[in-house]
């Protein structure tokens, strides 16, 4: 392939701009950021969770206790209602009055369990409620963290489209100014190779950093100045300059 001398020297200029790119490129998806708000995410979703089965079991608790409470109610009322028959002396059989006291008795007895079984409940469920308040708070906090790691990572993510579309818009003007062919196979090389074109500096392909022969050397430079040369080492199109050692 031929190409004039300053048109392949213009590859060097786009594999640089190409370099930028590809480090903007590495930056946007290595943001911290994004390690941060993945991180963030994760502990806001399990939080969420465990708010959320904190709050069931509240719930359930409060349900049950409700329930309790009104057995407990049913039975002190039930005990109310024989105390008066006792205490009206209606009831005048002693059997009938021995059975009425007896049930009084079993009633408060049945009302005290009550009276526990509601405590240790209400218990329960103030535990159960500080963990719902203390799951919410962490929640809260991880979402006001996550916000403001999305918020940065915007920044960033449009700081770097910004200068990659100035990077971008140089880059095709110094595309324009390479012959087709040519252009081809640098696009070509850099997509088998990352690196499309290397400079020949000192006798070294920049690309792949090995030195060459001397025998390679005096191909070259008894080549002509047109001639697209590529280096036997990694293939990339090596651009002579005044820095190449021929």
């Amino acid at each position: 392939m031929k190409a004039a001398p300053e048109a392949q020297k213009r590859l060097l200029d786009l594999a640089e701009l190409d370099s930028v790119i590809d480090r903007l490129a590495h930056r946007r998806r290595t943001l911290p950021e994004l390690a941060e708000i993945d991180e963030r995410s994760k502990a806001f979703a399990k939080l969420a969770t465990q708010a959320i089965e904190a709050d069931t079991e509240a719930s359930d608790l409060a349900r049950e206790q409700t329930k309790a409470e009104s057995d407990v109610d049913a039975v002190r009322t039930r005990a109310d209602r024989d105390q008066k028959r006792l205490d009206s002396g209606a009831v005048t059989s002693p059997r009938d009055l021995a059975s009425l006291q007896s049930e009084i008795a079993s009633l408060d007895k049945r009302q005290g369990d009550l009276e526990e079984i509601v405590l240790e409940i209400m218990e329960r469920r103030e535990a159960a409620d500080t963990k719902v308040t203390d799951l919410v708070a962490q929640r809260d906090e991880i979402a006001t963290a996550l916000a403001t790691a999305e918020d940065r990572r915007d920044t960033g993510l449009n700081e770097i489209d910004k200068e990659s579309g100035e990077v971008q818009g140089r880059r095709a003007a110094v595309s324009g100014e390479i012959p087709a062919d040519l252009l081809a196979l640098y696009e070509k090389l850099r997509d088998q190779y990352g690196v499309g074109a290397a400079m020949l500096h000192g006798g070294r392909c920049q690309g792949c950093k090995v030195a060459l022969s001397i025998a390679e050397m005096n191909r070259i430079k008894a080549a002509p100045h047109d001639e697209v040369i590529r280096c036997d080492e990694c293939r990339r199109i090596l651009v002579r300059t005044a820095e190449s050692g021929l």
